[in-house]
């Protein structure tokens, strides 16, 4: 990267969306600095998923900016914000469960390079493809189960085999919609340790409900209520802001995740 760490990488200027009269974005101001692992957390209903639509450009806003790397793309579709470096991880794919896990990367991997999508066999037997693809899965935790069928995975290994899809396009900037849902606590523990490890080489916003991987891995947190902003800061800020306690957190335990 070119440009200073501390830099703004995301910059999200009074951003609004309505459906029917409903307000899902409310003049939502969000940045997101180089190198940081920045967390957006809320209740249901708060928008989270209508922001991160936005930010892929699967919805259009009705006002406000988006800022990438200095550059608008607020008008830009899916396709050209995932040229740039914008990736969104979980909802980025589907997985072909008949195909082995090796595969699957192998025809992400071919889709970001840019060979022709009459891809089954090529993608099988091209070293090209497969050799940075069985990297991938060596890096999420899934070297050793590349030639299973990706039926054979658990719910938590399909989530690792999406991550890696979505790092195929080598991203400057990952979208990870709730990595941590419905995965059980060994699952989860895995989890935060791979995307502690992605922290060190990537700009992530992480959408997540899960409290105490939120506080584990964070280096900014911001909050929504209804579409609405209502804090942003360090996990600390967060902890003991009433505000936020009174809205989202409620009770919480001393390591300040709430309880349930």
């Amino acid at each position: 990267m070119n440009e200073p760490k501390n830099s703004p990488m995301l910059q999200v200027s009074h951003l609004a969306k309505r459906f029917e009269g409903i307000v899902a974005t409310d003049d939502l101001v969000l940045n997101v600095a180089i190198g940081e692992l920045h967390a957006v957390i809320g209740p249901n209903g708060a928008g989270k998923t209508t922001l991160i639509a936005q930010l892929t450009g699967q919805l259009a806003p009705d006002a406000g900016r988006v800022r990438f790397s200095g550059q608008d793309i607020t008008q830009l579709p899916m396709h050209r914000r995932s040229a740039l470096g914008l990736a969104r991880s979980f909802q980025i794919t589907s997985l072909f469960l008949d195909l082995s896990v090796l595969d699957n990367v192998a025809l992400a991997v071919q889709a970001h390079v840019g060979h022709s999508f009459r891809f089954w066999r090529d993608a099988r037997r091209e070293p090209e493809l497969r050799e940075p693809a069985r990297a991938l899965l060596v890096r999420v935790g899934l070297g050793e189960r590349a030639d299973l069928p990706a039926s054979a995975l658990s719910h938590g290994e399909h989530r690792q085999l999406e991550l890696a899809m979505a790092l195929c396009g080598q991203p400057r900037m990952l979208l990870l919609d709730e990595p941590m849902a419905g995965l059980g606590p060994e699952e989860s523990a895995r989890m935060v340790e791979m995307l502690r490890a992605l922290k060190r080489e990537h700009t992530i916003l992480l959408v997540e409900h899960d409290m105490e991987a939120v506080f584990a891995l964070a280096d900014r947190i911001t909050v929504l209520v209804y579409g609405r902003v209502i804090a942003t800061g360090s996990p600390d800020d967060i902890r003991t802001n009433t505000q936020v306690r009174d809205a989202y957190l409620g009770e919480t335990d001393g390591e300040g995740a709430p309880r349930g």
